[in-house]
């Protein structure tokens, strides 16, 4: 496998506003993306979580203030040079129809193209190292839209991993997957993180699994940051319930000792299990 690298790429806001047309959806961000570490934005439907991310990539234009990369506004860098740092699997990607599975993922490789050049060795080993790495590899001759949604899902990861940008922003890569595609997945991620140093950020909605494979939670509430840190901090039954309007109870994950959340609802039972602060 790769060897870590040394990667420092730093990605942040600055008293960020944005949203869409006379709508607004964020306002007052100030964020410093963990460099080197994975990163799990969490929160209520429509708090801004996508439209967060969509600005960290450069899709959607902020209102106000700046997206940085390394100190650099990423609206004044060219569009290959910020595909090459920067890699973004959005929510619902649309193929091309009748692409294969392997013409999709090799797209992942545009960014490092130059003009007129071959493909070239390393080229191909980054399509087939995501392709194994996806358990994709037995579907490369497969047109997209014949696979089911968990294997489609599965396939754009590999188009992403392919682009091997040192940031990696993902918008709810384990939507379609089972459980057990989901928590593949989310080692896959680490795994990245482990031997590469991505950075990466990932919006989820599984507030356990956000937990557990994250090393720093973001939870948004209402288009502004509520709470950002190590999921020990941010996942708590005050935190829970401002955010999520639930009532819950916070106990130590039997896997990994990272706080675990059991939601209580009307019928609930009283908590049995201790309880984390």
């Amino acid at each position: 496998m790769t060897q870590p690298s040394s990667c420092t790429s730093g990605l942040g806001v600055t008293d960020l506003a944005a949203g869409y047309a006379e709508r607004p959806v964020l306002s007052g961000i100030d964020l410093d993306i963990a460099p080197g570490k994975t990163t799990a934005i969490v929160g209520a439907n429509a708090c801004g979580k996508s439209t967060l991310l969509r600005t960290l990539s450069r899709l959607l234009t902020p209102a106000r203030g700046e997206v940085l990369l390394d100190g650099k506004s990423i609206h004044r860098l060219p569009a290959r040079q910020l595909a090459q740092r920067l890699g973004l699997l959005s929510q619902s990607p649309i193929a091309p129809e009748g692409i294969t599975v392997l013409d999709l993922v090799s797209r992942g490789r545009h960014p490092h193209q130059k003009l007129f050049q071959r493909w070239r060795h390393e080229d191909d080993s980054a399509v087939l190292e995501a392709l194994n790495a996806t358990d994709t590899a037995s579907l490369a001759e497969r047109p997209v839209d014949e696979l089911s949604g968990g294997q489609r899902q599965r396939v754009w990861i590999a188009m992403a991993l392919a682009q091997q940008t040192d940031i990696l922003l993902l918008d709810e890569p384990t939507t379609f997957l089972d459980i057990n595609h989901q928590v593949e997945v989310l080692d896959l991620l680490t795994d990245l993180n482990h031997a590469r140093g991505t950075t990466i950020v990932m919006v989820l909605h599984e507030l356990n699994l956000a937990a557990r494979y994250a090393d720093v939670l973001i939870a948004l509430s209402e288009g502004r940051i509520y709470a950002h840190g190590s999921p020990e901090t941010v996942l708590t039954r005050e935190m829970v319930k401002d955010v999520f309007g639930m009532q819950s109870h916070i106990s130590p994950d039997p896997v990994t000792g990272k706080p675990m959340m059991t939601p209580l609802g009307r019928h609930g039972l009283t908590p049995r299990a201790p309880v984390l602060e």
